[in-house]
């Protein structure tokens, strides 16, 4: 298993906007048959009204990473995830080290 940790302040557009887009690409997600059950994603934001958002992003593997990567859909998130940050994204590949048997 492949994870990230995607992190940014949040600097241009509507919030609901955004919100809606992350909505979408979830749901993209979701209903393709070949990434249904093989990508993760979660989406939170800080709650003290800073703009820091952070998601959290797992692939089962390499594969499945590089299926998502390809869709039309994920190219115009990414896009979207720059403009959105005004350039601040940060993408950072994440190891596990150890976890709790449970997992919300």
């Amino acid at each position: 298993m492949k994870h990230f940790l995607i992190k940014y302040r949040f600097n241009n557009g509507s919030q609901e906007d955004w919100h809606r887009e992350i909505k979408r690409f979830i749901t993209a997600i979701e209903d393709d048959p070949a990434l249904n059950g093989r990508i993760s994603y979660r989406c939170m934001k800080a709650n003290n009204g800073s703009g820091d958002c952070y998601h959290l992003a797992a692939a089962e593997d390499d594969e499945a990473a590089k299926a998502l990567q390809e869709r039309e859909f994920f190219k115009r998130y990414t896009g979207e995830s720059k403009r959105v940050s005004g350039g601040s994204l940060e993408v950072v590949p994440l190891a596990i080290i150890a976890e709790t048997a449970f997992r919300p």
